[in-house]
């Protein structure tokens, strides 16, 4: 396969495993690595959380635009939503309940992220997009499903991206707040394509109040 990022390592920091009450995947940009994501675990105070990040074949979890067509971007997708699964159910296999899971990516992990929440609708401790939008050129909601019982989403994100319009944020919260999320959208003008302080606040706080906004 072209993009297995199935066989490509998964690096963790924070509490050992089997030892943490709460976890959070971290999903890398295109061109980025596994170890820059996780280096903003420093920054999330959580002390009893057990941090993973997968690293993406070829440093990009598809090829094309999110905003192509979803078969452009095939098997690519495919292969890390199934990898993003496997984490999930690794964490579930450790004892650590749904609703102390969260997903945070940023860019083209942003956009995996949000992806595979819509398409796997759950009670989450937070989904948190730095930087997305829901993958294709029309987010196909026929793949989507669950329901998110409150759950926390934040998507943060610069007005003038030059790689995510504003449009494509706007759309992932309608979509979320129809799916039953609690979503916080802060759409920035002082800020490039980047993270920053503030976005990380945000999460900190709504992993410090258990889930809420």
């Amino acid at each position: 396969m072209e993009f297995d990022h199935s066989l490509m390592p998964v690096i963790t920091t924070g509490k050992e495993l089997n030892e943490a009450d709460s976890a959070m995947i971290l999903l890398h940009g295109r061109y980025s690595n596994s170890s820059d994501i996780l280096s903003l675990a420093q920054f999330i105070h959580s002390p009893g959380m057990h941090f993973m990040a997968p690293q993406a074949a070829g440093g990009s979890w598809y090829p094309f635009s999110f905003m192509d067509p979803e078969q452009a971007n095939q098997p690519g997708l495919d292969n890390a939503l199934s990898v993003i699964s496997s984490l999930v159910n690794k964490i579930a296999e450790a004892g650590i309940p749904q609703e102390k899971t969260y997903l945070l990516g940023f860019s083209q992990g942003a956009c995996l992220a949000l992806e595979f929440a819509a398409r796997n609708g759950n009670k989450y401790g937070g989904v948190f997009g730095l930087s997305g939008g829901l993958i294709g050129d029309k987010p196909d909601t026929s793949k989507y499903s669950g329901h998110f019982g409150g759950s926390p989403v934040f998507l943060g994100c610069s007005v003038r991206d030059s790689h995510i319009p504003a449009a494509r944020v706007k759309e992932a919260a309608w979509y979320f707040e129809k799916a039953g999320a609690t979503v916080n959208m802060k759409l920035y003008k002082d800020l490039g394509h980047e993270i920053s302080k503030n976005e990380l606040d945000i999460v900190n706080t709504i992993i410090l109040n258990n889930g809420q906004i």
